[in-house]
């Protein structure tokens, strides 16, 4: 079913801002509903995953073996929100244009909003997460501090920085139909080398170089200097993410509108 009636339509040329703003609200709304459709807990499941994981952390690095960092269950819980959004956003995203098949057929459909719609879907599931968080880090005996008002900042910077990855996979996942399992494979070991559940201290001298390059680890790491430690977050590290993002942004975008005159023909 179109999302657009026929006569009210905007032509491929013609999508304004209202119109964009529009359609983004409609995508968000429905893969909203479609994923919590017949659920008894509804968007209570956005929060199964991480609270079973932090369970398991919690276990395995407090009772098992002793992780001396104060605050651990919000320290990991921070760090887990954090990353499944990043990591839920890509793998959907990539897959995105090959599982929308009745939209990408539509005419006149633009194609760049659905990686868009998938982030953002994301973010909600993030900040609807914010309250229970705040719970844990109030029980953990951590005190807010006016630094949590930067927590926008840092949403808006993960968002664009998802979305940037987004547009080059989904792109590629259209031609290289592995690239999805492929992704699945380069979260899991890139999980390991972000400090989820464990402390940056702990990284010898000589790999940081390397294990710095991962923008999520700087990300996680301004997350829990905001709502954790209750200090200035990184400034030079977001800079230095937001300008690597504000070039790879617009060549995405533009791979991403060149692949999309293919699509229909790919899919």
């Amino acid at each position: 079913m179109p999302l657009f009636p026929e006569a009210t339509r905007p032509s491929y040329n013609h999508w304004k801002l209202p119109h964009i703003i529009e359609l983004l609200q409609t995508l968000v709304d429905r893969d909203m509903k479609l994923m919590y459709k017949r659920s008894a807990l509804g968007v209570v499941w956005t929060l199964v995953n991480p609270l079973l994981q932090l369970l398991v952390f919690v276990f395995v690095f407090q009772v098992i073996i002793k992780i001396d960092i104060p605050q651990y269950a919000s320290y990991i819980f921070v760090g887990l929100l954090a990353w499944n959004w990043f990591q839920n956003s890509l793998f959907q995203a990539t897959g995105i244009i090959i599982n929308s098949r009745a939209l990408i057929r539509q005419p006149s459909f633009p194609t760049a909003i659905l990686p868009v719609v998938i982030v953002t879907t994301g973010l909600i599931h993030f900040i609807l997460a914010l309250p229970v968080l705040i719970v844990f880090l109030l029980l953990d005996g951590v005190r807010l501090t006016p630094l949590i008002l930067i927590l926008p900042i840092l949403h808006v910077l993960q968002f664009a920085l998802t979305v940037t990855f987004a547009y080059f996979l989904a792109a590629l996942n259209v031609t290289f139909r592995d690239t999805q399992h492929t992704l699945g494979v380069l979260l899991q070991f890139l999980f390991y080398l972000t400090p989820v559940f464990y402390e940056l201290t702990s990284i010898p001298g000589q790999y940081w170089k390397v294990y710095g390059l991962n923008p999520v680890v700087h990300i996680i790491t301004c997350y829990r200097q905001i709502l954790i430690w209750g200090v200035q977050p990184d400034w030079l590290a977001m800079a230095i993410i937001a300008g690597i993002t504000l070039v790879l942004l617009p060549i995405g975008y533009r791979l991403f509108k060149h692949q999309s005159l293919r699509f229909v023909e790919e899919i």
